[in-house]
């Protein structure tokens, strides 16, 4: 375990704790979001919405990190307002709030993803990445473990409870912003030039990227265009009472 350095322990450890409090709350988004008079239109224009703040934030954010050189404030401000976000869900109730706190969330893993995924390749070798990248998703998943199951144990003795179990899921997410602070950049010579960041900047990527490259993205994108979201699939779940 040489490989895993201390700059890896920290990002795993903050992914656990972050994907402890967000595993926590996803099973119970969708049926809370109803319970608050949100409709199944509403509640799939909200995800459709978070998930295309995610997914072109990772891309404009992943390109700024490269251009200022920096990484860690841009992994720390992610998973801060991802935490913040938590709380906000409970206190508001108002669908735009909602909407707003959502993207909040949602932004929050499109500002850090980029960036920690850069960290955690300088930090392995070509013979360790694959280890590395293990590791950390390794860690990940008992996260994603720990908060369902926590939240099913919570909701078992206090049925409906949702609005708490929004709170409590804040003090994980907390955790995790604290443990981000102790990362440090490495440094690194300033660019000889200054790159501008436009928003879309990061798709010039696509003229130049390998042929396999294209492929899987072109891959993905037609597979998550017919891929229903799971919150249809809590829902259908809460409506049958499994």
């Amino acid at each position: 375990m040489k490989y895993i350095t201390r700059t890896i322990w920290i990002l795993s450890l903050v992914s656990l704790f972050t994907d402890a409090a967000s595993e926590m709350l996803y099973p119970i988004l969708p049926v809370y979001l109803k319970s608050i008079g949100f409709s199944v239109v509403l509640i799939g224009i909200l995800e459709g919405l978070a998930e295309a703040t995610a997914g072109l934030s990772k891309g404009y954010f992943g390109k700024l990190s490269d251009n200022s050189r920096k990484r860690a404030p841009f992994v720390q401000i992610g998973y801060a307002l991802s935490s913040i976000s938590k709380p906000m869900m409970a206190i508001f109730v108002y669908p735009l709030w909602i909407f707003f706190a959502r993207a909040i969330d949602r932004l929050g893993k499109g500002i850090r993803t980029g960036a920690r995924d850069a960290i955690l390749s300088d930090e392995a070798t070509p013979d360790t990445k694959g280890k590395v990248f293990g590791f950390h998703r390794s860690m990940d998943t008992v996260g994603a473990i720990i908060g369902p199951v926590f939240a099913l144990l919570y909701l078992f003795f206090y049925p409906e409870d949702y609005k708490t179990l929004f709170l409590i899921a804040f003090i994980p997410g907390l955790a995790s912003v604290f443990i981000s602070f102790f990362l440090k950049d490495k440094k690194q010579p300033l660019p000889a030039k200054k790159n501008s960041t436009s928003f879309f900047s990061f798709l010039h990527y696509w003229k130049t990227s390998p042929a396999i490259y294209r492929k899987v993205v072109i891959g993905l994108l037609v597979f998550t265009l017919f891929n229903s979201s799971d919150v249809f699939l809590l829902l259908k779940a809460k409506q049958k009472q499994l």
